[in-house]
């Protein structure tokens, strides 16, 4: 075989003139496209062009996936709308190149194919994948803010037809190879062996490449893209707001005008997206980006490898942790103080694992590593204890007393408390440098953050086994210290104890979330305290409430005491019908929404300040992080503190003295607001 080298690829021509062109980026874990990858590639396809092979195969020779994307950095680099221009445009050169290759060209994919893999692979004529739950393909752009900008929607869209193009590109969900086989974005998926023989029998057979069916072609049609973008808009605006979100409503925009034309929509995506890559929303959304990376970083201590996993308490957190473990491939005991209890948690589990597996035969492999255990015989083989029990200190003493000589001497014990500092549970081990906390957030299957809690006497390498098994279980660790309510909770509450006052004063419930959710809020705080349950926050209210001298409303107080809990019991602040609230109208009254807005955020902002002072974590990213993935804090604004800094510490800090004179102690703001700014602090101090 022949062959040619050239730092990022390597290209072999066989025997039977293929030419096999494998992408090895030289610098890096991941295969990503940057300006670098894109000349020599752009200068490999020149030479294989000269060459006239016979067909010309691409893949990967990183174990991990085909092609992550762009280099997501490189967007932190772009400083004008002419530069991204110009990258966007190389980019796009690049790939129109691959597109007019005169001979087959075949894209073979194993592991992650997403954003810039998936339109290099648009650009060859067919696509193979392998077969396997690991293998996604994918336009995520949408989710950092943009949308495909090298053809990813104008060579997507006449292939599967507009209905289906458009739901991938502004879902911006992932797909594996058979469901890309379906919808006619794959050409043939089969197991790993056979892959190159596939890739083989495409070029030999050249068949023609996949074309849409009538009815997916008609939704191109320029008569019907006004009406369908229309039905778009719509889907979108019940997920995210056109001002907070341009990205998608833009891609439906040029997919309106331009469908029929590839030159068209290659030309509006480009410039349509030059200009967002440097707008505030993709730069804050790529911020968040980054967080995520900096979390999953902080499990890197791949020498741990826990294999067992027993869990005390068969409740909806305690069940749904102990499943969420067996889906990652865990084995997990479940205890809890009868088998009757413990079934509708296995029942839950099923149901997860239907909906996450599909396969009969890989929700039964599920099943089987998740075991009833009333008894708690999995306590001695664990390598981890999970407890997840009521939110009394003394009952948790008293469990650890128990478990405590039945563990392993190395096993790890956690606890799921949401506000219990580790120092109240600790005394009753005798080795209480083995308690973490590994605070989980509900629902588990959903909530990406868990908080790593860092007691006084908690070791270091248990802290660090507690973040690597976060991460092994697909979930981001967040090391926070061990004081009340931790870090989420305690910065959620003051904000939702807002609300509730704000709803005693007579404000509509729906115009309260009304205000969170304009500001950026996934669910304004009424909807998500009945959500959460009353009792639950109430309960924790209390616990933050004796540590930091806070009042409680006497309306929280009422409903729970009437049993009306939220969502659970069918009424709370809302009545609900099959889960779901009932939403009265705002009624009328002359209400400042820009008020409410304030007194929401600026109690939030304030315990923020308030944590981070007291180093709770270690620096404002991770306190951004932590409510991003935590509580969904309006992602496109990067993060409470960064937020604060984007606004100006003085600007708020200003209108908490405000809100002071006008409602009360509860907006003093926090002594930490000094530090933020040299100017603040000389006019405070």
């Amino acid at each position: 075989m022949e062959n040619t080298t050239h730092i990022h690829f390597r290209a072999e021509t066989d025997s039977d003139n293929i030419v096999w062109l494998h992408f090895d980026k030289a610098d890096g874990a991941t295969n990503v496209l940057n300006a670098e990858v894109f000349e020599q590639l752009d200068q490999h396809l020149q030479n294989i062009a000269a060459q006239c092979p016979r067909g010309l195969v691409i893949l990967s020779d990183k174990s991990n996936g085909f092609i992550a994307g762009a280099d997501i950095t490189a967007f932190t680099k772009v400083s004008s709308k002419k530069q991204a221009l110009e990258f966007l445009r190389m980019g796009q050169d690049v790939f129109n190149r691959l597109d007019a290759l005169a001979f087959p060209t075949v894209a073979l994919i194993h592991g992650f194919c997403l954003g810039g893999g998936t339109e290099l692979s648009l650009a060859c004529r067919y696509r193979v994948t392998r077969d396997d739950p690991g293998t996604r393909l994918g336009l995520p752009e949408v989710k950092l803010g943009i949308h495909p900008g090298w053809g990813g929607s104008a060579r997507m869209v006449p292939l599967l037809g507009g209905l289906k193009s458009m739901d991938l590109i502004l879902s911006g969900r992932s797909i594996d190879g058979r469901t890309g086989k379906r919808m006619g974005l794959v050409d043939m998926v089969v197991p790993e062996r056979p892959l190159r023989d596939a890739a083989r029998k495409l070029v030999f057979d050249a068949p023609p490449p996949h074309q849409p069916a009538w009815y997916d072609r008609l939704s191109n049609h320029f008569l019907v893209r006004p009406l369908l973008a229309r039905v778009f808009a719509k889907q979108v605006g019940k997920r995210v707001s056109k001002n907070h979100y341009p990205s998608p409503y833009a891609m439906i925009d040029i997919w309106r005008k331009h469908a029929t034309s590839k030159t068209a929509m290659l030309t509006a995506e480009a410039e349509s997206l030059a200009g967002l890559i440097t707008g505030v929303t993709a730069q804050n959304l790529v911020r968040v980006f980054f967080l995520q990376e900096q979390l999953k970083s902080l499990g890197k201590d791949k020498s741990y490898q826990p294999k067992y996993v027993h869990v005390i308490g068969a409740g909806t957190m305690g069940g749904d942790i102990a499943a969420w473990c067996a889906f990652r491939g865990f084995q997990v005991s479940l205890q809890d103080q009868s088998p009757e209890r413990i079934a509708p948690a296995m029942k839950r589990a099923y149901v997860l694992f239907k909906r996450k597996l599909k396969r009969p035969i890989k929700i039964n492999e599920a099943m089987d590593r998740l075991m009833p255990d009333h008894k708690g015989i999995g306590v001695a083989r664990a390598d981890i204890v999970i407890e997840a029990i009521f939110e009394d200190a003394e009952v948790k003493r008293s469990l650890y007393r128990e478990i405590e000589p039945r563990m392993k001497p190395d096993a790890i014990l956690a606890t799921n408390t949401s506000s219990i500092p580790l120092e109240e549970l600790s005394s009753a081990l005798s080795s209480p440098e083995r308690l973490v906390g590994l605070h989980f957030f509900n629902p588990v299957a959903m909530m990406q953050l868990v908080e790593v809690v860092n007691g006084q006497s908690t070791s270091a390498s248990v802290s660090a086994q507690a973040m690597a098994f976060t991460r092994k279980i697909d979930r981001l660790p967040l090391p926070v210290t061990s004081t009340p309510g931790f870090l989420v909770n305690r910065i959620l509450m003051p904000y939702l104890m807002e609300a509730v006052v704000l709803e005693a004063e007579g404000v509509p419930a729906v115009l309260i979330d009304k205000a969170a959710t304009s500001f950026g809020m996934p669910m304004g705080p009424v909807q998500l305290a009945d959500t959460v349950g009353l009792d639950i926050c109430l309960h924790v209210a209390e616990i933050l409430a004796e540590h930091f001298n806070a009042e409680i409303p006497e309306r929280l107080k009422k409903l729970v005491s009437d049993g009306n809990l939220g969502r659970k019991s069918g009424r709370g602040f809302y009545e609900y019908k099959k889960g779901k609230p009932v939403k009265p109208g705002a009624g009328s009254g002359n209400w400042n929404m820009e008020e409410i807005t304030n007194r929401l955020v600026l109690r939030l902002l304030n315990e923020s300040v308030s944590c981070l002072r007291e180093h709770v974590v270690a620096d404002k990213d991770l306190l951004d992080a932590g409510m991003i993935f935590g509580t969904g804090f309006a992602p496109f604004r990067g993060g409470p503190m960064h937020h604060l800094d984007a606004v100006g510490a003085k600007v708020l800090y200003q209108q908490l003295e405000s809100l002071k004179l006008l409602r009360g102690d509860r907006f003093t703001p926090d002594q930490g607001w000094a530090a933020l700014t040299d100017s603040l602090g000389e006019e405070t101090t």
